[in-house]
This record gives structure tokens, sequence and C-alpha cells, in this order.
């Protein structure tokens, strides 16, 4: 703990007496509360100005591997970090497992928990949100629990599928729909919505982050080492995630 300490203040002491660096980062959408924070704190500690772009993991891999102008991705599936390895589109040898993370059921915040058992007959006509099922890990892992659990087929007709998972949470949040299949990090950060209960870690593939610096890119590798830091750890634990060391 104390090693990756002084490596951070390290980096943070290299940046500060360098040019300061523009450093574009593509992140799974369900980082975004950890990682404002995170990049805020990088900033003002080093001068370097970071601008996060927040999408489904599918859609910043693609545009990655079409040459968008990335330094740093960070997906929320092992799945589209090898895609846009297999590419070429990242650096292999800065590719790191960050973080873990929790699939959860939401409902908006003063509700009763309800038992996933239970889930269709609570939800009769109404909707699930759900991010994209096919595409988005969140979607992909929420297909894989209920499916598992055999409440896919009861419940299939009736989800609402959303371009990324905040805006699944959203949409509960919102009271839009009832119910909702998130991460536990986005609960966490959202306080108009309750986790009524915990999908089973064997229900769904592992949820690992990995993050890597784009191929090409001649910055950011400072940043990337940051995120492993003790500092970034502290904030990433706080907003619900499971840090990989």
């Amino acid at each position: 703990m104390m090693q990756r300490g002084i490596l951070a203040c390290a980096f943070i002491a290299a940046c500060g007496a360098a040019q300061a660096e523009d450093v574009t980062v593509f992140a799974a959408a369900s980082l975004r509360t950890a990682l404002d924070q995170i990049a805020a704190d990088w900033s003002e500690q080093t001068g370097d100005n970071v601008t996060l772009s927040y999408a489904g993991s599918a859609q910043l891999a693609k545009q990655i591997m079409q040459g968008a102008p990335a330094d740093i991705f960070i997906s929320a599936s092992t799945a589209w970090m090898d895609e846009a390895e297999s590419s070429n589109a990242i650096a292999p040898q800065s590719r790191r497992n960050l973080l873990g993370n929790a699939l959860v059921l939401i409902a908006a915040a003063g509700g009763q928990p309800v038992a996933l058992s239970d889930l269709p007959a609570a939800l009769g006509d109404e909707h699930l949100a759900m991010a994209l099922v096919k595409a988005v890990p969140a979607g992909i892992y929420g297909r894989q629990a209920l499916s598992h659990l055999g409440l896919w087929d009861a419940v299939s007709d009736h989800v609402a599928q959303a371009d990324d998972v905040r805006g699944a949470l959203a949409l509960v949040a919102m009271r839009e729909v009832p119910f909702g299949v998130v991460y536990a990090s986005d609960a966490a950060a959202e306080p108009r919505v309750q986790i009524t209960a915990r999908f089973p870690a064997e229900s769904h593939d592992a949820i690992v982050y990995p993050a890597a610096q784009v191929e090409g890119s001649m910055v950011g590798g400072a940043f990337l080492e940051y995120l492993s830091s003790d500092n970034a750890a502290a904030v990433f634990r706080q907003q619900g995630f499971e840090v990989l060391r």
C-alpha cells in the first residue's frame, strides 16, 4: 500500500515538473461518478487536463478501433478490451485489470425489498430497466444472471433497454420504471434509488474492468498508473467498486 502511494507521488511530482498534458479517457458509463472525482484530483495535483468520454464499453471499443482520438480505454468487460487488443487498438503491455463490481436489482428509494424470485410478480405489467442486453456489459451480465435464476423468460418482454447502465439507472431514479438491473456502484452514486436484491456472483460472468493505454498514444501513462494508486483506490471503494491489485 505504501509503495503504491510513493509511486503515485513520484508520478505526480514528475508531471508537475513537466509540461501539462491533455489526456482523453474513454470509460464505461458506470465509472462516471468515481472517475470524475479521480480526474479532478489528478488535474488539481498535476495541472494536466483530463477529458472523460463515457458510454457503453462496446460503443467505446468500436470507436477506438476506428481510430477515435483517445489515450486511455477503461472497459466494463474483458471481452471488449480483448476485441480492442486483437485489433491492435491498445498497447497490450499497458493493460491491467483495475476493478471489480457486483450486479444488483434496484428500485426507487423508500420501497420495500423484493426477492429476486418475486421479481416477475412484483413487475407485473411494468418495465425492468437494463442496459442493452446484447451489447453493453451490464445488460449482458444482467441477462446472464436472470437466465441463470430462471427468470429471463418471465421478464424479457418487459425489459426497457437503455444505451448504457447509467441510462437504466436514470429510468428508475426518475420513477419511469419500478425496477432496474445495474451495478452496485451505480446504486451507490444515486440517492434516489435503493438496492432491493443482489444477484449471486455465480449467476453471471465475473465483472472486471480492464484499463489500457491506446496504441500510439504518447500521453496518459502517468494517469493510468495513478488509477492504481491508494488515492484512486479509496475513491473507487467509496463508490462501491472492488479494487483489484
